[in-house]
């Protein structure tokens, strides 16, 4: 059974509609895909839900699909964040492409005192979590926050928002029994930090804050990336 190609995009979804795709999707769907007039795809925008679509218009200068029915109404995904700590090339698109996948809803990149690597690439990062969302049968897909300071994040953070600080080498409560303790559908977030961890002085700065509840992710140390899958798919599980 040959799958349909899911697609982003940014209009309104309703069945009836008659929609022109920009040029990235127009490209993807006749010259990556190959799909011809009358091939069904199936597109989502992240707030009216799943649809069926039909490739009704593939000229030079338009592409253009005729909406059908709702296959799926839009449910939001459990308000949880991720804070992480930028990290080189292929292993951040890594964490975004996974975190899209286990339901993150929201990317926020960190700098910490240690960051080997000092700035992101925006779209590129927001084009692998628009991918990731194509591909796992998401209905949206996670906003990036610009790159900002952690003492920033701190200062601006929704105090009703917990904070997971996962921390390596410090004495402090597993993660599973530390979300078992949250009300359920409380909003939380995960916050990871760079391979070469937290500062002592940042460590200090998230246990001072009320906000904050620092957790452990057992007794190995991770490699940035895998702890921040591990504390959303802990997350994702409960």
């Amino acid at each position: 059974m040959t799958s349909v190609a899911r697609l982003y995009v940014t209009a309104d979804l309703k069945s009836g509609a008659d929609l022109a795709l920009d040029e990235a999707a127009a490209h993807y769907l006749r010259h990556v895909l190959r799909l011809e007039l009358g091939a069904a795809v199936v597109l989502f925008n992240g707030r009216d839900g799943e649809f069926a679509a039909t490739l009704s218009v593939a000229g030079k200068r338009e592409t253009r699909v005729a909406v059908g029915d709702c296959l799926r109404p839009f449910q939001a995904p459990r308000d949880i964040w991720l804070c992480f700590a930028p990290i080189r090339q292929g292993r951040i698109e890594f964490i975004i492409e996974k975190a899209t996948e286990l339901g993150a809803a929201r990317l926020l990149p960190v700098l910490t005192k240690r960051c080997q690597v000092r700035q992101v690439n925006a779209q590129r990062l927001e084009a692998h979590a628009r991918e990731a969302a194509e591909q796992c049968e998401r209905l949206d897909v996670p906003p990036l926050a610009p790159l900002q300071p952690l003492d920033a994040m701190l200062n601006a953070w929704p105090q009703e928002r917990r904070l997971f600080a996962c921390l390596e080498r410090e004495t402090a409560t597993p993660l599973l029994a530390a979300l078992q303790a949250l009300p359920a559908a409380a909003p939380l977030a995960m916050l990871v930090g760079p391979e070469g961890g937290f500062a002592p002085e940042e460590i200090a700065l998230l246990k001072a804050k009320a906000f904050v509840t620092p957790v452990s992710l057992g007794e190995g140390i991770l490699r940035a990336e895998t702890a921040a899958l591990a504390a959303l798919a802990v997350a994702a599980a409960l």
